[in-house]
């Protein structure tokens, strides 16, 4: 119980910072940096020693959106911009509606990024964005058994990844997933998304999906379904150079922050972030 409410005292310190508190000296502005400098200007740094806590004393911490969860696991970290309001309407499934299904094909996953402004070069950046349990790229995080076990066990699927994988790499892989992952039951049982350095942010998602090691499905079409070739040579760049991969997610995570942003007197500011105000 006590770290049940730990989590959700800093889910409220995280929303109150990075989606707006309305404290700022002026209502009606845009984004900035330094949206909280007046009112509470030690604010980045509080939540920033709060997730480094979190994250020591339970490394299942989790976060989509923030930059210092990635800093904390070894990955990146940039300026955020300040200031978000949330929106007038609360949906789950509407939440949802954007976010590619573990299952997605490789033109499902650019049309759905497209639709919000996202091109080929941030779904190859942020390819970790499905239906799992993740958190920024699929470096991080564990998915369950429910969204992997139809690329483990569908032979439609299994063939695709078994002509591509002709040193058998990916055959050795799918007998650990089963040990995992049955064909019914244990749905919840959790697999990392990164076998190699699970709970490290850095550049093995890219290695893996080229042994035929992604986890999900969405994750191996990158290189099974990409006809062209201009996906698998991002790949293959960011699983060469890790600073690359680095400046480019930096780079895609700020312009999908952008995505539909609201400012000023736009939405409100909910006191509990998955409802609106009454």
């Amino acid at each position: 119980m006590e770290n049940i409410r730990r989590r959700m005292f800093l889910i409220v310190l995280l929303t109150m910072v990075f989606h707006g508190t309305g404290t700022s000296v002026e209502d009606d502005g845009p984004l900035f940096l330094d949206y909280y400098k007046e009112k509470c200007p030690l604010a980045e740094e509080i939540v920033r020693h709060s997730v480094a806590i979190a994250v020591a004393k339970d490394p299942e911490w989790r976060l989509h959106s923030f930059a210092c969860i990635f800093m904390i696991r070894g990955g990146p970290s940039w300026n955020v911009w300040l200031g978000r309001r949330d929106s007038l309407e609360a949906s789950f499934s509407g939440a949802n509606q954007f976010i590619p299904a573990p299952n997605s094909s490789l033109e499902t996953l650019i049309v759905t990024f497209k639709q919000q402004g996202l091109d080929v070069g941030d779904l190859v950046a942020l390819s970790g964005l499905t239906k799992g349990r993740s958190a920024g790229s699929h470096t991080l995080g564990r998915a369950r058994c429910l969204s992997f076990r139809q690329r483990v066990y569908d032979v439609n699927f299994r063939g695709k990844y078994e002509l591509y994988d002709k040193y058998k790499r990916y055959t050795t892989f799918r007998r650990i997933l089963r040990s995992i992952c049955p064909k019914s039951g244990r749905d919840d049982e959790l697999a990392p998304l990164d076998f190699q350095t699970p709970a490290r942010f850095d550049n093995h998602y890219y290695l893996n999906i080229l042994q035929g090691k992604g986890l999900l499905a969405s994750d191996n079409v990158l290189v099974t379904q990409d006809h062209e070739g201009e996906i698998l040579k991002q790949v293959w760049a960011y699983a060469s150079d890790e600073k690359l991969f680095f400046a480019s997610f930096v780079k895609s995570m700020i312009k999908m922050g952008n995505i539909n942003t609201l400012t000023g007197n736009e939405g409100e500011i909910r006191k509990h972030c998955r409802f609106v105000n009454a």
